[in-house]
C-alpha cells in the first residue's frame, strides 16, 4: 500500500492549570514527592463548559487548518478517549457534528493512553486501502472528571487535553507511517481500570458510594510493564522496519512518569536529548498525550519534515503500541 502520512497537526489544553503546590493543600503530598516520583510539576483541568468533545473539537479545527483541509473533505473520524462524552452517541460523532464535518463516518476507540497510536494506525490502513482521502484522528481526555481528589496516588497524575491529527496519502512517497506495533493484554485489565458505570457494575447508590466511578491503579505493577512493554515495542518497531536506533531523531513517548519514559528511551539505544518530554506541563494526559507532543514538538521546531520518528504509549486494557513514521 502507498505511504500515508499526518499532514496537519493541532492540539487543545484547558486554561485552568492545577501545580503541585495547588494539590498540596487537597492531599498529604509534596512538590519534591511528585516530581521525583513522576516528573510531573503541572496539570491543565477542564472547566467549566470544557468537556471532551469541546477539547477535540478544537484540537481537529486547528489540526484541519494546519493541513489546509475544509472539514468537508474529512471522510472519517477516528476519537480515541477513556472519558467519552456519554456512552452514546459516539464523541467522534459529536465532534463530527461541532466542526461541520458532514461527509464523514465517526467511530470512538477504547484503548486508554494507546488509543491515539492505535488510531492512527486505523486510519493509515483506510487512506492506503484508498477507502478514504482524509481521515482524521482526535485523541481527547478530561481525565479530571474521572479522578478520585481524594487518593493521593492518582490524583497527581492526571490531567485534561486534545491532540488531533489529520492523515492523508504521503505527497511523495517517502514522509509516512512506516510500521506500527499493537499489543494487549487483558489479564491484566485489573491493575488499571474504572470498575463501575458499564454492564457488569452498573450505576448505582452503592457503587457511587463506594467510590467505583473513580481511576483505581496498581501503581507498581502498572509501572514494571510499562517498562517492559514500552521498550520492546519501541525497539521492535525499529528493528523490524530495518531501521537501527541511531536513525531515529526523535522518541516521542506516552507522558506517564518520567522514569518510564528514562527506561523506554534507554532500551531503545536512544540519548534523551532526542526524547520529547513535557510531562512536567501536562501530565498524564491519557490518548490525548502523544499528539499532543507531536503538535507542540513541531510548533518549537523539535519536529522536522522528513525525521525520523518512533511513538510509543502504554495504557488501561493493558495496551500497548508503538509507531514508526517519517515527519
Amino acid at each position: 500500500m502507498p505511504l500515508t502520512y499526518i499532514s496537519g497537526t493541532g492540539s487543545a489544553v484547558p486554561s485552568k492549570v492545577l501545580t503541585n503546590e495547588d494539590l498540596e493543600k487537597i492531599v498529604d503530598t509534596s512538590d519534591e514527592w511528585i516530581r521525583s516520583r513522576s516528573g510531573i510539576e503541572r496539570r491543565h483541568i477542564a472547566g467549566d463548559g470544557e468537556t471532551t468533545a469541546t477539547l477535540g473539537a478544537e484540537a481537529a479545527r486547528r489540526a484541519l487548518e494546519d493541513a489546509g483541509v475544509s472539514p468537508e473533505e474529512v471522510e472519517f473520524i477516528i476519537v480515541a478517549t477513556v472519558t467519552p462524552e456519554m456512552f452514546f452517541p459516539s464523541t467522534a460523532c459529536v465532534i463530527q457534528d461541532m466542526i461541520g464535518a458532514k461527509n464523514a463516518g465517526a467511530m470512538d476507540i477504547s484503548a486508554a493512553c494507546s488509543g491515539f497510536l492505535y488510531g492512527l494506525s486505523v486510519a493509515d490502513r483506510f487512506v492506503g486501502a484508498g477507502q478514504f482521502e482524509t481521515v482524521l484522528v482526535v485523541a481527547s481526555e478530561t481525565l479530571s472528571k474521572i479522578t478520585d481528589w481524594t487518593d493521593r496516588n492518582t490524583c497527581v497524575l492526571f490531567g485534561d487535553g486534545a491532540g488531533a491529527a489529520v492523515v492523508r496519502q504521503s505527497p511523495d512517497g517517502e514522509r509516512g507511517i512506516i510500521k506500527a506495533i499493537l499489543r494487549s493484554d487483558g489479564s491484566k485489565g485489573g491493575l488499571l481500570y474504572m470498575p463501575a458505570g458499564g454492564s457488569r457494575h452498573p450505576t448505582s447508590h452503592e457503587t457511587v458510594e463506594k467510590r467505583l466511578h473513580f481511576i483505581k491503579m496498581n501503581g507498581r505493577e502498572v509501572f514494571k510493564v510499562a517498562v517492559e512493554a514500552m521498550g520492546e515495542a519501541s525497539a521492535s518497531v525499529v528493528e523490524g522496519a530495518g531501521y537501527r536506533p541511531e536513525d531515529v531523531d526523535l522518541l516521542i513517548p506516552h507522558q506517564a512518569n518520567i522514569r518510564i519514559i528514562q527506561a523506554t528511551a534507554k532500551r531503545l539505544g536512544i540519548p534523551m536529548e532526542r526524547v520529547y518530554v513535557n510531562i512536567q506541563e501536562y501530565g498524564n494526559t491519557s490518548a490525548a498525550s502523544i499528539p499532543i507532543a507531536i503538535d507542540e514538538a513541531k510548533r518549537k521546531g523539535a519536529l522536522r519534515p522528513g525525521d525520523l520518528v518512533v511513538a510509543v504509549a502504554f495504557g488501561g486494557g493493558l495496551t500497548w503500541a508503538s509507531v514508526l513514521f517519517r515527519f
